[in-house]
């Protein structure tokens, strides 16, 4: 895809897959659930395009990144998956370069803690849809979740292995990603028990938006086919409880990386409980003392980045620009 390459490098006991174009100051891209570096193409290009090198991995238990065993969640946890990106960045950086990064849902909470545990290797941060959440005392998120929004609740049902695996397998990857990628309601999503996606009922076809093609699905789908699967992804999830307890020696510890935060008024992320008021209060700017920008977009929803390339682009270009 307009000459962007794909490299394998060996760290931590993996073969990280990335795709990487363009010579310039390095930005590191972090890919949310169920994506994978094709969720960036929009912005590799043209990051490349304006002077930078664009390097966009597959995450651990995702696309051609091997090595992990994914049945066994514990190895998917927030610094299992930190260390992983910075050993790819000493692996294609000269030593202790720092670099630009940007996240997007699960990235993008990967992003927050890869600044908050090595803030010397970002120069740096944009990040999509998921604010920052600070070590909580009174629980790890899936707790929190489960006591505000019950058992149906998507990362409650994410838990068990292999059972919400066992529900999604009823439709071909090629519905499973249309379904994610064209959810636009912002309420909390809920997976009850035989009855998949409550957005989108099992026997109406998926209308692609224009930002989607077919040819972007079956990527997306084949990736994951030959992955074995999406249990590598759901891991991340099954993993919040552990990452929880090895993070709390980061207790009321500040992000301190020049910050950019963009998010859709349509996002499920950006109306989890409470963000809103984190926001609006001064939390957010207190936990992340140098969050300079907000910007919340008119009409947009979840994959950002993948909805709204253009704009997407010129927000993380405009602010790297200033280091």
């Amino acid at each position: 895809m307009e000459g962007i390459q794909h490299k394998t490098i060996h760290v931590n006991g993996l073969n990280i897959h990335i795709a990487e174009k363009g010579e310039g100051p390095l930005v590191l891209f972090i890919h949310g659930f169920p994506m994978l570096w094709y969720a960036w193409r929009h912005q590799i290009v043209y990051m490349a395009d304006h002077g930078y090198r664009a390097v966009a991995p597959d995450l651990r238990g995702y696309g051609q990144t091997t090595g992990v065993p994914t049945n066994d969640h514990t190895k998917f946890t927030i610094p299992h998956v930190v260390g992983d990106l910075i050993g790819l960045l000493d692996a294609i950086t000269n030593e202790g370069e720092k670099v630009f990064v940007v996240g997007h849902d699960w990235g993008a909470l990967i992003a927050w803690n890869l600044c908050l545990f090595r803030p010397d290797r970002v120069k740096a941060l944009v990040n999509l849809s998921v604010v920052f959440f600070p070590w909580n005392p009174n629980g790890n998120m899936v707790e929190l979740l489960r006591r505000e929004y019950g058992d149906d609740h998507y990362m409650t049902r994410f838990q068990k292995p292999g059972e919400i695996e066992e529900e999604f397998a009823k439709m071909s990857y090629q519905t499973f990603m249309k379904k994610i990628l064209t959810l636009r309601d912002p309420g909390p999503l809920y997976f009850p028990i035989g009855k998949g996606f409550l957005h989108s009922p099992p026997d109406v076809p998926v209308t692609l938006p224009t930002w989607l093609s077919e040819e972007d699905i079956e990527y997306f789908a084949s990736e994951h086919e030959k992955a074995g699967g999406i249990t590598g992804g759901i891991n991340y999830y099954r993993a919040l409880p552990l990452s929880w307890e090895l993070t709390s020696a980061w207790r009321g510890a500040k992000v301190m990386v020049p910050t950019k935060y963009v998010a859709g008024d349509q996002d499920i992320a950006y109306h989890m409980p409470g963000v809103n008021d984190y926001i609006n209060s001064g939390g957010f700017k207190k936990d992340v003392p140098l969050l300079e920008e907000v910007v919340v977009m008119e009409g947009v929803a979840h994959f950002i980045n993948q909805e709204k390339p253009d704009e997407i682009n010129k927000h993380i270009i405009e602010f790297i620009q200033k280091f």
